[in-house]
């Protein structure tokens, strides 16, 4: 039996930075290879794929899957949601597209919203909730636009619908009634769950102890080196379990514990394949990173391993911002050396560069570079502004 306890690993933060981007499969060039099934392949290694409705540039999810499928197209996403059914749509740390396979372990949310719903949803009547099921059991999967006989209300939040139906589709889709069957921009279909999915029985909901056991599982595979905030993001409740999951697995000897230089008072792990398995960088490559991508999201873990803060400042007064409206980090190699703030012409098919701001150390060196890949992330808007008036069979 392997030590109950052992000295840390020590990594270099450039180390750490590779063990995360191999992680990210931001290190190939076609880490999923191409077609509908990378799509698939891809969002079952990152675990969950960021919904977000600001289309400055195309919407993030589109994004984050073009950063690690070159050729990726908005209808592979249509066809693993709606016709494979290989990825559904639920709350992680946000709204996100989730593998199917992963469905159990969200299954006891769904049944805790059922029992304790969100105050949010404090304004849902049964007769609400009773009116939008009816009509889905009856008339098929609708979206809120299909139902016209609502008497509208006065808005109790800047994000909320003047439509009773709208929160009560909300609920539904919390408790796991019905699912999104399908999505066209932003506009959700939504249908019932078990006629989506076809099921003859309902899949059987994890075990706490196996929802625990599958987020630090998908945070080593898609993280590499862990900490108990990056595997609980957002999620502080199960931050006591999840430590107790690492410490069992460390001690049957599954997990090393690491050492980060520069951010030794932060507790790391990862599996001892990680760090058999950091490949050569390739200092050449160049990414244009949606803010919502999992190498950005969690703002506190970005500047630790690359000294980098970011700043999202599309709610912030143009006074105030320094970095632009929706400025989009620049990773060459392992370095973030821009933020770069875009703006899609949908109307010249264009990409405009509002504002450019220069990172780190003597970043222009690597400008021609950057140039090529906003030619390539220029097309990416061009060809989904034409995606936008064709059906996923034309595409």
């Amino acid at each position: 039996m392997p030590p109950r306890s052992q000295a840390p690993v020590i990594l270099s933060k450039s180390v750490a930075r590779r063990i995360w981007l191999r992680a990210q499969r931001l290190d190939e060039a076609e880490p999923f290879g191409d077609g509908p099934d990378a799509t698939r392949a891809a969002i079952e290694h990152l675990g969950y794929l960021q919904i977000d409705t600001i289309n400055v540039v195309e919407r993030c999810h589109h994004h984050i899957l073009w950063s690690r499928i070159p050729r990726y197209r908005r209808a592979h996403l249509h066809q693993a949601q709606t016709i494979e059914k290989s990825v559904f749509e639920y709350w992680t740390h946000a709204l996100s597209y989730v593998p199917t396979r992963d469905l159990p372990f969200f299954l006891p949310d769904m049944k805790r919203h059922r029992h304790s719903p969100l105050t949010w949803f404090d304004s849902v009547t049964k007769g609400d909730l009773h009116k939008v099921l009816t009509l889905v059991r009856r008339d098929g999967a609708l979206s809120i636009r299909d139902i016209v006989d609502d008497v509208l209300i006065k808005k109790d939040h800047a994000w909320a619908s003047r439509k009773p139906s709208k929160r009560a589709l909300q609920l539904a889709f919390f408790r796991g009634d019905l699912t999104v069957s399908e999505r066209s921009g932003m506009l959700k279909t939504c249908e019932l769950m078990e006629r989506h999915f076809g099921w003859e029985k309902k899949p059987k909901p994890a075990t706490e102890r196996q929802v625990v056991d599958y987020l630090l599982t998908r945070a080593l595979r898609s993280q590499g080196l862990v900490s108990l905030d990056s595997i609980c993001h957002l999620d502080a409740k199960r931050k006591a379990a999840v430590r107790a999951a690492i410490e069992s697995r460390t001690r049957h000897g599954h997990l090393i514990p690491v050492t980060v230089e520069g951010a030794e008072k932060i507790e790391h792990w990862l599996e001892s394949e990680a760090l058999a398995a950091i490949p050569p960088l390739d200092h050449a490559r160049v990414h244009i990173l949606s803010p919502f991508d999992p190498l950005i999201i969690q703002r506190r873990r970005l500047e630790l391993f690359f000294e980098y803060e970011h700043r999202f400042e599309a709610y912030v007064p143009r006074a105030k911002r320094v970095m632009g409206y929706f400025a989009l980090p620049v990773l060459v190699g392992d370095e973030i050396v821009a933020a770069v703030d875009l703006k899609a012409d949908r109307e010249k098919a264009a990409l405009l560069v509002q504002q450019w701001t220069w990172l780190g150390k003597n970043p222009k060196r690597h400008k021609s570079r950057i140039e090529a890949e906003l030619g390539r992330f220029e097309q990416f808007q061009v060809k989904f502004d034409r995606q936008a008036t064709s059906t996923p069979q034309d595409v």
